[in-house]
């Protein structure tokens, strides 16, 4: 996958904790919270599947949306991660 912004959400296991991002690398950041070398949130709390994302033009249009989904209740989150990935599989293998 070439650089692209995108807003990713990372979970901790099916319905589980969920941890909302945005980025220019989705692969390397993914690897990062993977491997713990992100301090905080997703590290304390083992939040390391990649159950849903969505691709953006630029980084402005991602951070607006990232920002937007953080502000949705948890049940339009888990709605939008089932409507593409009804099996809460790790999409970080398909990238």
């Amino acid at each position: 996958m070439l650089k692209q912004p995108c807003v990713y959400i990372l979970a901790s296991r099916r319905n589980g904790t969920l941890y909302v991002g945005v980025t220019s690398d989705l692969q390397k950041r993914v690897w990062e919270h993977k491997n713990n070398l992100v301090e905080g949130f997703t590290k304390r709390y083992g939040v390391h599947v990649l159950v849903w994302y969505e691709l953006h033009e630029d980084m402005v249009s991602a951070i607006a949306r990232e920002k937007a989904i953080k502000e949705w209740k948890r049940r339009w989150k888990l709605q939008v991660i089932e409507q593409v990935n009804p099996t809460w599989c790790d999409l970080y293998h398909d990238l």
